[in-house]
């Protein structure tokens, strides 16, 4: 049975996208008292319309400002206003919740979830490019504002759980795990040929098809292990990363005394979701449980750095600080792009990022800018953005 708490009042930020289906889903199976507040969409018209009407909302926002009308006419006589565009997106973040999943992909999730953060709301994030791009002040001005940032990717969430408050100056090691996605076992020749199709088939978890080409690159490696240095206060030199490929321990923290905490489970987003709803408890609902016994024998491997470099580009970028991050997720989003529509090669992704951040270097572009953490971020991303798009088109890549 559900947690019995008064009705929650929830915004989800990209409702549509995976991670807010499974936010939906897990509300729906788990029959928790939940009051939707606002629901938010990129371009998706029909399944944002088709969660209004189930779940209600005060709003619900389309960031595509075209759809509107559209949008309008879907929501015709049910109550549920509709609005377009990126302030709206913004001003839906800040409607009051108690609870707020940010889950809109990319760089653009990072104004709302800034703008929630200034509400005192739980956030439960999602959007990896929120930490990456401007994690220390995101979590800052949620600590001020009496709220709190709860991770929502499986890693971080294993390690939120298993983490334990009065060991923190204990701990030696955070370990995050990687499946190692769907080229794993490919030699180079074979993955400079890999195609959209074939990048974005994960063996294990569904995802998004900008997701799931970061889980090929192993570039959500890179970011996670920036997300984790952020939320956890850790140095980049105390985090590794296993390659797991079965996906059932999904990251592990080693103290000081030797001992190494895991924790696991199926990989089902709805797992982690739930932690980051109900927190300190535990909701109960119809989840598929561990049996090891099926799995027979848990396999781990170190990382090849040769054939997925990324791990390191964004270890470095890490190392470099100010706004090296979020130069780098720029240019991965403007690479995973160029790719998706068929412009590179696979292997040209992580060359193409690599190439961005030398250029923005010598133009001193790397440094953090003057001004509030959001345009600080903004100025860089939109700088990474232009010179990674000339970076792309030229081919001029570092090898």
């Amino acid at each position: 049975m559900a947690v019995l708490t008064p009705a929650r009042k929830v915004v989800v930020l990209g409702s549509t996208g995976s991670i807010g289906v499974s936010t939906l889903d897990l509300f729906e199976q788990s029959g928790v008292a939940v009051e939707i507040l606002a629901l938010t969409a990129g371009r998706n018209v029909e399944k944002l319309a088709e969660q209004a009407l189930r779940w209600r909302p005060k709003v619900a926002v389309i960031d595509d400002e075209s759809r509107l009308d559209e949008l309008r006419q879907r929501l015709a006589g049910s109550g549920v206003q509709a609005a377009a565009g990126a302030a709206a997106v913004v001003e839906a973040a800040t409607m009051g919740a108690d609870w707020v999943m940010s889950a809109i992909v990319g760089a653009a999730g990072l104004a709302p979830t800034l703008a929630a953060a200034r509400t005192g709301a739980v956030i439960a994030l999602a959007n990896k490019e929120s930490l990456v791009c401007a994690g220390p002040a995101l979590l800052r001005t949620a600590r001020a504002s009496g709220g709190k940032v709860i991770p929502v990717d499986s890693e971080h969430s294993a390690i939120f759980q298993v983490l334990q408050d009065d060991c923190l100056e204990q701990v030696s090691r955070l370990i995050l795990t990687a499946s190692g996605g769907p080229f794993r076992t490919w030699d180079k020749t074979a993955m400079a040929q890999a195609t959209p199709e074939q990048a974005v088939a994960h063996p294990n978890w569904s995802m998004g098809a900008k997701i799931s080409v970061d889980s090929a690159t192993m570039m959500n490696k890179g970011l996670e292990m920036i997300e984790a240095s952020y939320l956890f206060d850790t140095p980049q030199e105390r985090i590794d990363v296993v390659i797991h490929p079965q996906s059932v321990i999904h990251s592990l923290v080693e103290y000081a005394d030797g001992s190494t905490l895991a924790q696991l489970g199926p990989p089902d987003m709805r797992s982690p979701i739930s932690c980051a709803f109900s927190w300190p408890q535990r909701l109960s609902w119809p989840a598929k449980r561990l049996d090891l016994a099926a799995y027979g024998q848990l396999t781990f491997e170190a990382p090849d750095h040769d054939r997925f470099p990324t791990i390191e580009i964004a270890r470095e970028a890490l190392r470099l600080g100010g706004g090296a991050p979020a130069a780098m997720n720029a240019a991965n989003e403007v690479a995973v792009a160029a790719f998706l529509d068929r412009r590179i090669g696979f292997l040209d992704i992580a060359r193409a990022v690599t190439g961005t951040l030398e250029r923005m270097n010598g133009l001193g572009n790397l440094a953090e800018n003057d001004g509030d953490a959001l345009e600080s971020a903004m100025m860089t991303d939109a700088s990474a953005r232009r010179i990674a798009a000339e970076v792309v088109g030229h081919k001029r890549y570092s090898h």
